[in-house]
């Protein structure tokens, strides 16, 4: 049974862009990630060990956002992607949107989207 983990809104204030003043002054960045899986496991035993931890992702994401300071946000969704399929073998899919939106002052915000598949076994 397929379903998806969804967070909206992650908020996590980092270092990102490449102009001077970003590169100084920590600005929002918010993060949306979907994450496909079987949940199969865990809606018949509710067991959390038996799912995808989304405090855990929320934990990861930032600390990997605010450790590396990317430079554009297409470097950001895509180590962000890469990370999740590493470390919860349990996703299938996963969608990774980042919002600057500080970015431009006449849009409510720049965003960038990438997903990601695991690769079929065998």
């Amino acid at each position: 049974m397929t379903g998806a983990i969804l967070l909206r809104g992650l908020r996590v204030p980092c270092i990102v862009g490449i102009f001077p003043h970003e590169r100084e002054t920590p600005q929002d960045v918010l993060l949306d990630v979907e994450l496909d899986l079987d949940i199969g496991p865990a809606a018949a035993s509710e067991d959390v060990h038996q799912t995808v931890d989304y405090d855990a992702v929320s934990a990861a994401l930032t600390e990997l956002i605010q450790r590396r300071r990317f430079l554009l946000l297409e470097a950001l969704v895509a180590e962000g992607t890469a990370l999740l399929l590493e470390r919860w073998p349990r996703i299938d899919r996963c969608a990774l949107t980042a919002r600057k939106p500080a970015a431009l002052p006449a849009a409510e915000a720049v965003a960038l989207r990438l997903e990601r598949r695991r690769p079929p076994a065998g």
